[in-house]
Protein backbone atom coordinates (compact mmCIF):
# COMPACT_ATOMS: atom_id res chain seq x y z
CA UNK A 1 0.00 0.00 0.00
CA UNK A 2 1.40 3.53 -0.97
CA UNK A 3 1.98 6.07 1.48
CA UNK A 4 -0.77 8.63 2.07
CA UNK A 5 -0.17 12.35 1.60
CA UNK A 6 -2.65 14.73 2.76
CA UNK A 7 -3.12 18.56 2.50
CA UNK A 8 -2.31 21.14 5.04
CA UNK A 9 -5.01 22.06 8.03
CA UNK A 10 -5.07 24.28 10.77
CA UNK A 11 -3.82 21.68 13.58
CA UNK A 12 -4.87 24.51 16.30
CA UNK A 13 -8.43 24.52 15.44
CA UNK A 14 -8.44 20.85 15.82
CA UNK A 15 -6.03 21.15 19.44
CA UNK A 16 -8.95 23.65 20.89
CA UNK A 17 -12.32 21.28 18.96
CA UNK A 18 -10.65 18.23 20.84
CA UNK A 19 -9.74 19.71 23.99
CA UNK A 20 -13.50 20.56 24.84
CA UNK A 21 -14.29 17.07 23.98
CA UNK A 22 -12.50 15.74 26.50
CA UNK A 23 -15.05 15.82 28.73
CA UNK A 24 -19.07 15.27 28.04
CA UNK A 25 -20.89 18.40 26.58
CA UNK A 26 -24.27 18.85 25.33
CA UNK A 27 -24.95 18.16 21.89
CA UNK A 28 -25.51 21.52 20.74
CA UNK A 29 -21.77 21.81 21.75
CA UNK A 30 -20.92 18.80 20.02
CA UNK A 31 -23.11 20.20 16.84
CA UNK A 32 -20.90 22.99 16.45
CA UNK A 33 -17.63 21.68 16.80
CA UNK A 34 -18.29 19.15 14.21
CA UNK A 35 -19.95 21.67 12.13
CA UNK A 36 -16.66 23.97 12.51
CA UNK A 37 -14.08 20.63 11.73
CA UNK A 38 -16.08 19.97 8.77
CA UNK A 39 -15.57 23.42 7.27
CA UNK A 40 -11.91 23.41 7.69
CA UNK A 41 -9.69 22.64 4.20
CA UNK A 42 -8.68 18.84 3.97
CA UNK A 43 -5.75 17.69 6.77
CA UNK A 44 -1.98 18.21 6.83
CA UNK A 45 0.18 15.60 5.73
CA UNK A 46 0.59 12.21 7.69
CA UNK A 47 3.60 9.64 7.07
CA UNK A 48 1.81 6.66 7.27
CA UNK A 49 3.40 3.11 6.52
CA UNK A 50 2.75 0.56 3.60
CA UNK A 51 1.81 -3.43 4.24
CA UNK A 52 -1.48 -2.29 6.68
CA UNK A 53 -2.05 -5.52 8.07
CA UNK A 54 1.68 -6.35 9.20
CA UNK A 55 3.36 -2.68 10.43
CA UNK A 56 6.89 -3.10 11.30
CA UNK A 57 7.90 -3.32 14.47
CA UNK A 58 9.50 0.08 15.34
CA UNK A 59 6.05 1.39 14.51
CA UNK A 60 4.27 0.23 17.66
CA UNK A 61 3.69 2.65 20.25
CA UNK A 62 4.77 0.55 23.44
CA UNK A 63 3.39 1.96 27.13
CA UNK A 64 0.95 4.38 25.45
CA UNK A 65 -2.86 3.13 24.35
CA UNK A 66 -5.46 4.00 21.95
CA UNK A 67 -6.76 7.31 23.75
CA UNK A 68 -3.13 8.75 23.85
CA UNK A 69 -2.42 8.63 20.10
CA UNK A 70 -6.20 9.00 18.36
CA UNK A 71 -6.77 12.50 18.62
CA UNK A 72 -2.67 13.21 17.33
CA UNK A 73 -3.57 11.90 13.79
CA UNK A 74 -4.94 14.75 12.00
CA UNK A 75 -6.50 12.88 9.35
CA UNK A 76 -8.85 11.55 11.57
CA UNK A 77 -9.55 14.60 13.81
CA UNK A 78 -13.00 14.56 12.93
CA UNK A 79 -14.13 11.17 14.36
CA UNK A 80 -11.17 11.12 16.99
CA UNK A 81 -12.85 14.12 18.49
CA UNK A 82 -16.40 12.48 18.26
CA UNK A 83 -15.06 9.51 20.79
CA UNK A 84 -14.17 11.50 23.35
CA UNK A 85 -18.25 11.97 23.25
CA UNK A 86 -19.26 8.54 23.86
CA UNK A 87 -18.78 7.26 27.27
CA UNK A 88 -18.44 3.61 26.40
CA UNK A 89 -16.18 4.34 23.44
CA UNK A 90 -13.76 6.89 25.55
CA UNK A 91 -13.89 4.30 28.36
CA UNK A 92 -12.63 1.64 26.43
CA UNK A 93 -9.75 3.25 24.94
CA UNK A 94 -8.82 4.48 27.94
CA UNK A 95 -8.48 1.12 29.35
CA UNK A 96 -5.00 -0.41 28.85
CA UNK A 97 -6.86 -3.91 29.70
CA UNK A 98 -9.64 -3.38 27.12
CA UNK A 99 -8.32 -3.65 22.95
CA UNK A 100 -9.89 -2.43 20.53
CA UNK A 101 -9.25 -2.06 16.50
CA UNK A 102 -10.75 1.73 15.81
CA UNK A 103 -11.82 2.16 12.46
CA UNK A 104 -11.70 5.90 11.73
CA UNK A 105 -12.66 7.10 8.36
CA UNK A 106 -10.90 9.62 7.25
CA UNK A 107 -11.92 13.68 7.09
CA UNK A 108 -13.05 13.60 3.49
CA UNK A 109 -15.64 10.83 4.36
CA UNK A 110 -16.97 12.41 7.56
CA UNK A 111 -17.39 15.95 5.31
CA UNK A 112 -18.93 13.40 2.63
CA UNK A 113 -21.22 11.77 5.00
CA UNK A 114 -25.25 11.56 3.53
CA UNK A 115 -26.32 12.70 6.85
CA UNK A 116 -25.07 14.48 9.95
CA UNK A 117 -23.58 11.10 12.15
CA UNK A 118 -26.08 12.20 14.72
CA UNK A 119 -28.93 12.03 12.11
CA UNK A 120 -31.15 9.13 11.27
CA UNK A 121 -33.81 9.20 7.95
CA UNK A 122 -36.51 7.27 9.97
CA UNK A 123 -36.06 10.12 12.63
CA UNK A 124 -37.26 12.97 10.20
CA UNK A 125 -40.10 10.79 8.19
CA UNK A 126 -41.83 10.09 11.56
CA UNK A 127 -41.25 13.47 13.33
CA UNK A 128 -40.00 15.73 11.03
CA UNK A 129 -37.60 18.80 10.27
CA UNK A 130 -38.26 18.86 14.30
CA UNK A 131 -36.78 15.73 15.12
CA UNK A 132 -33.75 17.12 16.99
CA UNK A 133 -34.90 20.04 18.81
CA UNK A 134 -35.48 20.48 22.51
CA UNK A 135 -34.58 17.60 25.50
CA UNK A 136 -36.12 14.96 23.27
CA UNK A 137 -34.82 15.68 20.32
CA UNK A 138 -30.46 15.83 21.88
CA UNK A 139 -31.59 12.96 23.57
CA UNK A 140 -32.30 11.24 20.29
CA UNK A 141 -29.45 12.50 18.11
CA UNK A 142 -26.87 11.33 21.17
CA UNK A 143 -28.01 7.84 20.45
CA UNK A 144 -27.89 7.98 16.78
CA UNK A 145 -24.43 8.98 17.15
CA UNK A 146 -23.48 7.08 19.83
CA UNK A 147 -24.58 4.72 17.41
CA UNK A 148 -22.54 6.33 14.57
CA UNK A 149 -19.20 6.15 16.54
CA UNK A 150 -20.03 2.36 18.16
CA UNK A 151 -20.21 1.06 14.73
CA UNK A 152 -16.54 1.75 14.04
CA UNK A 153 -15.04 0.28 16.98
CA UNK A 154 -14.36 -3.50 16.96
CA UNK A 155 -13.86 -4.73 20.43
CA UNK A 156 -10.61 -6.61 19.97
CA UNK A 157 -7.09 -6.62 18.59
CA UNK A 158 -5.20 -8.00 17.30
CA UNK A 159 -7.91 -8.98 14.36
CA UNK A 160 -7.57 -11.82 12.15
CA UNK A 161 -8.51 -11.35 8.47
CA UNK A 162 -12.02 -13.16 7.67
CA UNK A 163 -13.06 -13.20 11.32
CA UNK A 164 -16.72 -11.88 11.77
CA UNK A 165 -16.54 -9.99 15.14
CA UNK A 166 -19.49 -7.47 16.22
CA UNK A 167 -18.44 -3.67 17.11
CA UNK A 168 -20.06 -1.94 20.00
CA UNK A 169 -23.00 -1.32 18.31
CA UNK A 170 -23.86 -4.88 17.71
CA UNK A 171 -23.11 -4.92 13.69
CA UNK A 172 -21.45 -7.76 12.52
CA UNK A 173 -18.39 -7.18 10.32
CA UNK A 174 -15.02 -8.49 8.76
CA UNK A 175 -12.43 -7.76 6.43
CA UNK A 176 -10.42 -9.31 3.54
CA UNK A 177 -7.48 -8.65 1.78
CA UNK A 178 -7.64 -8.84 -1.86
CA UNK A 179 -5.19 -7.06 -4.97
CA UNK A 180 -3.37 -5.45 -2.38
CA UNK A 181 -6.49 -3.35 -1.12
CA UNK A 182 -7.93 -4.14 2.45
CA UNK A 183 -12.07 -3.63 2.96
CA UNK A 184 -14.51 -4.04 5.48
CA UNK A 185 -17.22 -6.08 4.48
CA UNK A 186 -19.93 -6.52 3.76
CA UNK A 187 -19.87 -2.64 2.96
CA UNK A 188 -16.71 -2.77 1.03
CA UNK A 189 -15.16 0.43 2.81
CA UNK A 190 -11.42 0.51 2.17
CA UNK A 191 -8.71 0.37 5.18
CA UNK A 192 -6.39 2.80 3.19
CA UNK A 193 -3.65 2.93 5.86
CA UNK A 194 -2.93 2.31 9.76
CA UNK A 195 -2.73 5.14 11.76
CA UNK A 196 -1.12 3.25 15.26
CA UNK A 197 -0.60 0.59 16.86
CA UNK A 198 -0.35 0.24 20.68
CA UNK A 199 -0.58 -1.60 23.61
CA UNK A 200 -4.42 -1.94 23.63
CA UNK A 201 -5.03 -2.24 20.14
CA UNK A 202 -4.87 -0.59 16.80
CA UNK A 203 -6.23 2.76 15.18
CA UNK A 204 -7.15 1.76 11.11
CA UNK A 205 -8.00 4.92 8.44
CA UNK A 206 -11.11 3.91 6.53
CA UNK A 207 -11.80 6.18 3.03
CA UNK A 208 -15.61 5.98 3.86
CA UNK A 209 -18.12 5.27 7.02
CA UNK A 210 -19.76 1.88 8.11
CA UNK A 211 -22.81 4.18 8.90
Amino acid sequence: MKLTHLSAFPTATICLVLAASAQSRPFDSIRKAFEALSEQSPLGSSNLFDGIMSPPEDTVSTGVIISDVIGKTQSIGIFSGLTRDIGAVSDRLNDAHQNATVLAPDNSAMKNLDRKPWEDPKDYQTLGATAYEGGEGEDRANRNLRRFVESHIVPESPWEAGKKVNTLAGNEIWYETKGGKTKIQPQGVEVTSIADEVANGQVWILSGSLS
